[in-house]
C-alpha cells in the first residue's frame, strides 16, 4: 500500500496541521510505503516572497522530522525537486473539463471572497491530482475539506484510463473524522488564513497569550454549563490531554465550579507538555540543517524513480512516445 500526503509551505505549521495531517501521516508510515512532500509549487498561487518560501519549506521539514517522520520509512521530499509532476499536470490538464475546475472549492472560495484568482489557483486541483497519481498512491490522508481534491484526482485518472487504457492507480481518501477539522481560537477551522492558530512549536509566551485569549461567554464559574462538550477549550484539551483528564475537566465545567481562566491554564499546560519531546528534537535538528537538506535530496531521488516510471507509462499510453 502506497500512502501520499503533502503540505504547503505558506506559513508556520499549527496544531491543526499536526492533528489533521502530520500525526496521521506519521502513524501511516508504519502501514505502507509512504511518500510525503512539501508542496512548494502549490505555495506559488498565494506566496510571492521567495525567501519566505525557502524559510517556510525548511520549517515544514524540521516540523515533520521533529514530530516523528522517519526518512528510513517514508520518502520525504520537496515537490519542486521532482519535475515530472509538471509534465503530468499538463497531461492530466488536457483531460480536465473547465466546469470541473470551476466547481473546485479553492477557486469558488477565492471568488466568494472577492479575490482575483490566478491560473495557478484555477488549475490547483490538476497539480494536486498529478501529485497523487505520480506515485501510484493507494491512500491519501486528508481532512473533510480536502476530500473534493481526491475526488477530482479520481475523476481525471478514470477518464484518462477510459480514454487511453489502464494507466493510473485510482486513489482512496483516508478521512479521520475525529481530528479532520481542528477548531481555531475563534471557533472556525484552525487556519493560517483566519489568523486563529496556535503553532506547533510556538514559544511559551506567544502560545500562552493566544490560549489565554480564547473568548468565552459571560457565565460565572459557579454556573453549570450543560454545553461543556462544545466549549472551544475543552475541544482542544481533548486533543492534547490524557482522556481521563479531559473528561474530568469537562465534567467539572458542566457541573459548575471551574472558571474559564483555570480551564485555559489547564489547556496551555497540557499543550505545552504534549509537544515537549518534539520541541527538543526540533532544536537538535535546527542545529544540523545539512542533515535536513540531505533527507530532502535523498527523498527526491527516490521519488523520481517512481515518478519517472509513471510518467513514461502515461506518455506511452497517450501517444507521446
Amino acid at each position: 500500500m502506497r500512502i501520499l500526503s503533502g503540505i504547503k509551505p505558506t506559513g508556520i505549521p499549527h496544531i491543526g496541521n499536526y492533528f489533521g495531517l502530520i500525526k496521521p501521516a506519521i502513524e501511516l508510515q508504519d502501514r505502507g510505503e509512504a511518500f510525503y512532500f512539501i508542496a512548494d509549487y502549490h505555495s506559488m498561487t498565494s506566496l510571492f516572497d521567495p525567501q519566505a518560501r525557502r524559510d517556510f519549506t525548511t520549517g515544514v521539514a524540521l516540523d515533520f522530522l521533529a514530530c516523528g517522520l522517519n526518512p528510513d520509512k517514508a520518502v520525504f521530499f520537496r515537490q519542486s525537486d521532482v519535475p515530472e509532476v509538471t509534465e503530468l499536470t499538463w497531461i492530466l490538464g488536457c483531460m480536465a473539463p473547465m466546469g470541473l475546475l470551476e466547481r473546485a472549492h479553492s477557486y469558488k472560495d477565492s471568488l466568494a471572497k472577492g479575490r482575483e484568482p490566478n491560473w495557478g489557483l484555477f488549475t490547483y486541483p490538476v497539480l494536486m491530482a498529478a501529485d497523487i497519481l505520480l506515485y501510484d498512491s493507494n491512500i491519501v490522508p486528508v481532512g473533510k475539506d480536502q476530500k473534493q481534491h481526491i475526488e477530482i484526482a479520481r475523476d481525471l485518472a478514470i477518464k484518462f484510463n477510459h480514454t487511453y487504457g489502464e494507466t493510473f492507480v485510482i486513489p482512496e481518501p483516508d478521512i479521520r473524522d475525529k481530528t479532520a477539522v481542528v477548531p481555531g481560537l475563534d471557533g472556525q477551522k484552525m487556519s493560517k488564513s483566519y489568523g486563529n492558530t496556535v503553532e506547533i512549536f510556538a514559544d511559551e509566551k506567544t502560545a500562552r497569550k493566544k490560549i489565554m485569549g480564547i473568548v468565552m461567554d459571560s457565565r460565572t464559574p459557579t454556573e453549570p454549563k450543560p454545553d461543556a462538550d462544545k466549549n472551544l477549550a475543552i475541544l482542544l484539551l481533548k486533543l492534547v490531554a490524557p482522556q481521563d483528564v479531559a473528561n474530568e475537566t469537562e465534567t467539572r465545567l458542566r457541573e459548575g465550579g471551574l472558571g474559564y481562566g483555570d480551564l485555559k491554564k489547564t489547556l496551555f499546560e497540557h499543550y505545552w507538555n504534549f509537544i515537549a519531546p518534539q520541541r527538543q528534537r526540533r532544536i537538535e535538528l535546527a542545529a544540523n540543517l545539512d542533515y535536513v537538506q540531505d533527507v530532502l535530496r535523498d527523498g527526491a531521488a527516490r521519488a523520481r524513480v517512481v515518478a519517472g516510471g509513471v510518467v513514461q507509462r502515461a506518455r506511452q499510453a497517450c501517444g507521446l512516445v
